[in-house]
């Protein structure tokens, strides 16, 4: 009896949600649906931050007796000996790992993301994904100088690209689950739902489309829940003493310090991409196995945290310092620079963590120094030292993921302070503004555009690249004699394509040999010979251009 009543009602549930799967897969979720598939993605990118998050502490304390609340302090007291050995043997295992099991030996963070939002349907790969994330968590564990954001944010993309393939979900439905996943990520690394939502539409979704920001939200408040039923509802970080600013006295200030967050952003962005150009030569010419690259990366920031044992992780305990104005003058500045170096080593060397929170460790120091200098040459007409290394905290910050609404609300939820919200807009947008001029894009779309990614143009730059020639070919048919006789006597002077051809580089083709269509040719095997098969009309490619600009715009205005 007992039976009975347990297995038959199972076995219906089981039959309703294959049903359910079923009509998903096939119709795509409704609007009910969709939220709720939204609700428990957040829930799922909430789950795995909280377990990347409490792995590195849990690594922390075994190989160095503490998190990275207490880490530099207590780092400081350990043998040289460990505090050198450590990062590298994490290095060298983060070399093995992704030698192993990613085809070009390197990290996967927001750029790819990013990627997989606007080139591959709001994919992203998978093995790859768990392979980097397991990497990135030894990095931060055993001494890399990165953040956790960048992992955690391609590891929420893992979990809605496991959602989106389960369903068959098409390309705007898997974006916007990538968003919500992203969101659901983000809210839950910085306890911030309104700056997670905000940041899945500004960097990964790169647009704000109203259809999609009901279901974001959800997955922010989502992964805001999962992070406060572990830790509660406190900001992750607070300003000791409350906020005092001489209001238009000092806005001036807080322009310049926009001015000088840019250079530092600028600085530290090239400083990264620098180092992994360096790290490529120098492997290169001695021809060692790509393995050994984060181990030596390891060992080169175990010399450095010797005698500067903040460079060692997340870097937690060090915004705290400067925040609370900890930090002298001479110490920021000398602690920006070695952050900075650590950094450029540690992504560099192709070990694992994301730029995020070096970044606000950056801004902080930055700022406080600012703010120590300012405030000592007007000492009449200036507020607390607080403040700025506050405003410098997001300049920085904004500067380097090119998302200046995201982290600016990011830090606001941080700190839980909203009273000085005017001096860290105003060195925000300064500082997005000059960086956008030195660097012209954000880390990651620079990340992007040198493996040939062209995103930030938008996409009447990339679209022609991604998509082929295949279906507007206009195959031969066997009894029109007179058709296959005038694109042969055309193959004889005009350019061929073939099938594989992108509209990118068809176009230009046309251009150039001002026909109203090109021949093209294909081969059944590697070592069989070409044969002509068909055409393709100028006419043709263009609309199909058109077709798809038309999609991607109606889907970034719906």
């Amino acid at each position: 009896m007992c039976n009975l009543f347990s297995v038959r009602p199972w076995h219906a549930l089981q039959q309703r949600t294959r049903r359910i799967l079923r009509i998903v897969r096939e119709r795509g979720p409704s609007k009910v649906q969709f939220w709720l598939l939204a609700l428990l993605i957040g829930i799922g990118a909430g789950l795995a931050t909280l377990g990347f998050r409490l792995g590195i502490s849990q690594l922390q304390h075994a190989v160095y007796g503490a998190d990275d609340v207490t880490l530099a302090s207590i780092a400081g007291g350990l043998p040289w000996a460990w505090v050198l050995v450590v990062p590298a043997l994490g290095g060298l295992a983060v070399g093995i790992i992704l030698d192993r099991f990613t085809p070009d030996a390197r990290v996967r963070a927001v750029s790819d993301v990013i990627e997989g939002a606007a080139l591959d349907g709001g994919r992203v790969e998978i093995r790859e994904g768990l392979a980097s994330a397991a990497a990135s968590l030894i990095t931060l564990g055993t001494g890399g100088s990165s953040g956790r954001e960048g992992p955690v944010v391609h590891l929420a993309g893992v979990v809605s690209t496991a959602v989106a393939q389960r369903i068959n979900a098409s390309p705007m439905t898997g974006r916007e689950l990538l968003g919500c996943a992203v969101a659901g990520a983000v809210a839950a690394s910085f306890n911030a739902p309104i700056a997670g939502a905000l940041f899945a539409h500004e960097v990964v979704l790169r647009h704000f489309a109203t259809r999609a920001f009901a279901p974001i939200a959800i997955a922010a408040v989502a992964g805001t829940v999962i992070n406060r039923l572990q830790f509660g509802g406190l900001t992750e970080y607070s300003l000791p003493i409350e906020p005092d600013m001489a209001l238009y006295a000092e806005l001036p200030a807080f322009m310049v310090l926009g001015l000088v967050s840019a250079l530092v952003a600028a600085a530290t962005m090239s400083a990264i991409f620098r180092a992994d150009r360096l790290a490529i030569r120098f492997m290169a010419l001695t021809r060692w196995p790509r393995w050994s690259l984060p181990a030596l990366a390891g060992l080169a920031l175990g010399m450095i945290a010797i005698p500067f044992p903040h460079i060692i992780g997340v870097g937690y305990q060090t915004t705290v310092a400067a925040l609370s104005g900890q930090i002298g003058l001479t110490e920021a500045i000398l602690f920006a620079a070695v952050k900075a170096l650590a950094v450029a080593i540690t992504l560099g060397g192709r070990m694992g963590g994301g730029v995020f929170s070096p970044a606000l460790v950056m801004g902080s120091l930055t700022g406080l120094a600012f703010g120590i200098i300012a405030t000592a040459l007007v000492p009449g007409h200036s507020g607390s030292v607080h403040v700025y290394a506050f405003a410098g905290m997001a300049a920085v910050g904004a500067a380097v993921l090119g998302a200046p609404i995201s982290t600016a609300l990011i830090v606001f939820e941080m700190t839980g302070d909203w009273q000085t919200g005017i001096a860290v807009m105003t060195a925000v947008s300064l500082s997005s503004a000059l960086a956008s001029r030195l660097v012209r894009r954000s880390f990651f779309l620079t990340q992007l555009e040198q493996r040939g990614i062209r995103l930030s143009k938008g996409p009447q730059a990339w679209l022609p690249h991604q998509l082929r020639i295949t279906p507007v070919v206009r195959l031969l048919e066997a009894d029109d004699a007179p058709a296959e006789d005038l694109v042969r006597a055309l193959a004889e002077k005009a350019p061929i394509l073939s099938p594989t051809t992108t509209l990118a580089e068809a176009l230009p083709l046309f251009e150039r040999s001002g026909v109203a269509f090109l021949p093209v040719m294909a081969s059944d095997g590697p070592d069989a010979p070409s044969r002509l098969i068909g055409s393709v009309h100028h006419v043709d490619v263009l609309r199909t251009l058109n077709r798809a600009l038309e999609e991607t715009a109606a889907e970034e205005h719906g």
